[in-house]
């Protein structure tokens, strides 16, 4: 599978604090890939570097093929990070006339109303951005990220402070793009979503990339390997292992339940933000 983005030993200083420190990642075409992390890990200072908004002070980039400061990069990427660029006195329609010029599109109206459809705001193109819900702004930024057709799309915290309803409509247009062959980059610390939506992720802490892998892979990794059996003389906790499990079932009474213990996500981070908070 094709490698969109490729990073080597990516590394990131702000005065004293090394933002980032000799990351190694790849993004493979047609996948959500997760990048997860506390607030201030460095998740938005990636995002910054692979889309060519800073310079890196260590390492190898290449977006699409590219250096990210390539010109034609720019009409191949989309980026979200929040509903900054609105203009809330001007229609739906006419917020995406104006991007649409900065792209360059010729087809303008096509386009325009094919973005609009694809997030379900075709029928207010003429209502005022003032007037939107908070979900139909998102669903507009979205709009305006996507009206070029970009392959990639950078994802910075999309569903942070929405209700769970209007998260799960982001989430829901994520997948669809997704589906259509785009490939996302999202930021999130946000675990569950993580779980739900990405292919693979990586877990970012400090700066530094603690481990990668696809949230399934991850949670064997770190598994407790424990089963908990329940019957009525009660509950016993013991290893995950065949003849073990066959031995305590044959001589327990009327089995109510049994099932392992499987890390979330959030389970795991937390376990490696230790290990390196310790270290």
């Amino acid at each position: 599978m094709t490698n969109i983005i490729k990073v080597n030993q990516l590394t990131k200083i702000f005065g004293n604090t090394k933002a980032l420190d000799h990351c190694d990642l790849e993004v493979k075409k047609g996948e959500i890939f997760g990048y997860l992390g506390p607030s201030g890990a460095g998740k938005t200072t990636t995002i910054k570097l692979l889309t060519g908004q800073l310079h890196s002070d260590g390492g190898e980039i290449t977006v699409l093929g590219k250096n990210p400061f390539s010109p034609e990069i720019r009409h191949q990427i989309g980026i979200m990070s929040d509903m900054s660029g609105l203009y809330e006195k001007m229609t739906v329609y006419e917020n995406l006339d104006i991007f649409a010029d900065i792209y360059g599109i010729t087809d303008k109206k096509r386009k325009i109303e094919k973005a609009l459809a694809s997030v379900e705001l075709l029928d207010a193109g003429k209502k005022k951005v003032e007037k939107l819900s908070r979900g139909m702004k998102q669903r507009l930024v979205f709009a305006r990220t996507i009206i070029h057709s970009p392959k990639l799309l950078f994802l910075d915290e999309p569903t942070a402070n929405l209700d769970p309803a209007t998260a799960d409509e982001i989430r829901a247009l994520i997948r669809q793009l997704n589906d259509n062959g785009t490939t996302v980059f999202l930021t999130t610390h946000n675990m569950e979503e993580a779980d739900e939506l990405c292919h693979r992720i990586a877990l970012l802490n400090k700066g530094k990339i603690v481990e990668c892998g696809s949230p399934e892979e991850l949670k064997l990794k770190y598994s407790r390997k424990k089963v908990v059996i329940t019957s009525t003389d009660g509950t016993k906790e013991i290893p995950l292992d065949k003849s073990d499990i066959i031995r305590e079932l044959e001589g327990t009474a009327d089995l109510l339940m049994i099932h392992s213990e499987e890390p979330s996500l959030r389970d795991v981070f937390l376990t490696l933000t230790k290990e390196a908070y310790a270290s």
